[in-house]
């Protein structure tokens, strides 16, 4: 009898589909995507689509981004409970609200948001070209930056640039805990500290590179230590651990380390190899975007790519 990943890997040829899987996915639906990556890359390779159907393995937010940028391709999400909590941070009735009180602001917004976010925005941007993306908005331009918070004030002391910043966060990147990293690190000394820009400030001073995962992924390859203390979702760990076998990667202490030692997204862990076979047996469940709200959002979007080639 075949296993789980043949009977998923027939089906998606017979059906002419992709898989596109986010890092933190569990390492089972990593192995038999067709691509792994960060929002900028997934956002990127999901232009390049070929297939009649996109089965998204990550959470709905980006889903919906593949579905705005692929208007006529089917696109299925393994659980359409897969939210974000950044995403729900930022409801659209007071984020438009936000926005009509600073009439002159230029809107940038964090890809991890709704497709109705992203429709009030003028620029989105990922982890791995917010700098890029600020620095593209001239000096005197007031800027709106949500929901993430976080991702806020390390843009703000990287470019210097002030920015009015949605109260936004991520709970996954809010759970690290200094004082149990500091007690790791005592551990091991001749580690180097990474971590995701949408952790908390206290977390980054302790970083020695702060980047997006793509890129937290790139620094493990490139630099020469052979230990590094990795400070975001855990599901990275599969992936960077295939590109860099010999080296040691130690996952970040949660807060609350009684069920799980690191940081783990509750949502992005709800899809499982299951949903995923059962998602493309059934094509369903479905992506819709108002199409009102898809041409809306669909321009920030592209500003956003052609700003990042």
């Amino acid at each position: 009898m075949k296993n789980l990943k043949e009977r998923i890997l027939e089906l998606k040829k017979e059906k002419n589909a992709v898989i596109l899987a986010h890092y933190y996915q569990e390492a089972d639906i990593q192995d038999i995507a067709d691509y792994v990556g960060d929002s900028l890359g997934l956002s990127q390779e999901a232009m390049k689509v070929d297939a009649d159907i996109i089965l998204f393995a990550g959470v709905h937010f980006m889903a919906e981004t593949a579905k705005i940028l692929n208007p006529t391709k089917k696109v299925i999400l393994p659980d359409l409970k897969a939210g974000c909590s950044l995403a729900e941070s930022c409801p659209p009735d007071l984020f438009k609200q936000f926005i009509d009180q600073h009439p002159d602001h230029i809107v940038i917004t964090y890809v991890n948001c709704s497709a109705e976010i992203k429709a009030l925005s003028d620029i989105v941007c990922t982890s791995s070209n917010a700098v890029k993306i600020v620095e593209s908005v001239l000096k005197d331009r007031p800027i709106i930056f949500a929901p993430d918070k976080n991702l806020g004030k390390y843009i703000i002391e990287k470019t210097g640039r002030e920015m009015l910043l949605w109260d936004g966060s991520c709970v996954v990147h809010e759970a690290f805990s200094l004082d149990k990293l500091i007690e790791v690190h005592k551990l091991h000394p001749d580690a180097t500290i990474i971590a995701h820009p949408e952790s908390e400030t206290h977390i980054l001073k302790t970083a020695s590179y702060i980047g997006s995962t793509a890129g937290m992924i790139e620094y493990v390859k490139t630099n020469s230590n052979n230990k590094f203390i990795v400070a975001t979702e855990a599901g990275i760990l599969h992936k960077m651990q295939q590109e860099v076998p010999e080296k040691i990667l130690i996952p970040a202490p949660a807060k609350d380390d009684n069920t799980c030692a690191c940081s783990e997204c509750a949502y992005m862990k709800m899809n499982s190899l299951q949903k995923v076979y059962d998602c493309l047996l059934n094509e369903t469940p479905e992506i819709v975007v108002p199409e009102n709200i898809r041409k809306k959002a669909l321009l920030p979007i592209e500003r956003m790519l052609e700003l990042s080639k």
